[in-house]
């Protein structure tokens, strides 16, 4: 009967619901390097998630190619750890430059419609979910009902995103796009509608970069001011309720807040990578003046825990590893009047 249940929620999966049972456990990670022979897999079933979420960089293809870019996925797929993570709830995800085709990649990557049908492939979203029909990989989900309800927004960071301009200066990769968008108008509309027609009592918005982290100088939003500052403004009109973003990309994991004007409460930023692979021992600290917390370099998943016996839900973010590790915690609890 199990098995029938989970076989049910898997089929929905890319529709507008998966689940009436109210997440209280949400797994997620990004940089798997799918030849690995390190995993966290067992690690991340022991937590007994009820989902997962990929932020990308499932694998790393780096190609045109998409026989090579299947194959990948297919090893990673074929993990027998991983297989037990399919198993033991839902999954799904989005992408990032080194599965979406190529490092640091944005609009202008030639194979993106075939990239995004393998991804789609790997992920097993159905034949007739509504991330088919548009261009890119965003898609919403919720779980749960009435004050119980989670919509988790994931968001594509690579299908319409301008172009990156590269830094001469040392230890900067990218200056400014000052003009330059991210999201493209389509998904921008997307999101307004996502978020202002929203009656669930939690959203979480998965961006594969670093949302309020605007200090280094790698890929982030911050690289693209006006999109950062349009995100700022849209979270700041359409104030959705007791929301916050996780992230992935950067082989670190850090925890980063900031106060949006209009906005009820603060935002948080939950950054969880990499999940095989991280910074090297050379590479020891960041600033980031928006951290709550420590800066973490070892191979962590992040875990999201949500208690709703309280009158606005109680987050807990934590930052773990292999064998049970816990680099981490922070409880965040929403307050507003609405």
């Amino acid at each position: 009967m199990r098995k029938l249940v989970i076989a049910l929620v898997l089929n929905l999966i890319g529709s507008l619901a998966f689940s009436q049972a109210p997440l209280t456990r949400i797994a997620f990670g990004s940089c798997s390097e799918e030849e690995s022979l390190e995993q966290m897999w067992s690690d991340i079933v022991a937590q007994r998630p009820q989902l997962w979420i990929w932020l990308g960089d499932n694998v790393y293809a780096d190609t045109h190619d998409m026989n090579v870019l299947r194959t990948q996925y297919q090893k990673q797929k074929n993990n027998p750890e991983y297989q037990k993570l399919l198993k033991r709830c839902p999954v799904i995800g989005t992408w990032d430059d080194h599965d979406y085709g190529i490092n640091d990649s944005g609009k202008n990557y030639t194979k993106k419609k075939e990239s995004k049908e393998e991804l789609l492939r790997f992920l097993g979203v159905s034949n007739d979910a509504e991330v088919r029909k548009h261009e890119g990989v965003y898609s919403s989900f919720t779980s749960g009902s009435g004050s119980k309800k989670v919509k988790v927004i994931l968001l594509d960071m690579r299908y319409f995103r301008d172009t990156l301009y590269r830094s001469t200066v040392k230890g900067k990769r990218y200056e400014l796009n000052e003009t330059g968008d991210i999201l493209g108008e389509e998904q921008w509309k997307w999101l307004e509608n996502e978020l202002k027609e929203s009656d669930a009592a939690l959203h979480i918005i998965g961006s594969s970069i670093q949302f309020i982290s605007n200090d280094h100088g790698y890929e982030k939003w911050g690289n693209f001011p006006a999109s950062r500052a349009r995100l700022i403004q849209l979270l700041a009109k359409v104030k959705p309720k007791n929301t916050f973003i996780i992230s992935g990309d950067r082989h670190i994991a850090e925890i980063s807040k900031m106060t949006i004007p209009g906005l009820p409460y603060e935002l948080y930023d939950f950054t969880s990578s990499g999940l095989t692979h991280t910074w090297s021992d050379k590479m020891t600290s960041e600033v980031n003046q928006s951290r709550v917390g420590n800066l973490i370099i070892e191979k962590t998943f992040g875990l999201i825990e949500i208690d709703w016996n309280v009158r606005q839900p109680r987050v807990t973010f934590s930052i773990r590893g292999y064998q049970d590790a816990l680099y981490e915690k922070q409880v965040i609890s929403f307050y507003t009047s609405r």
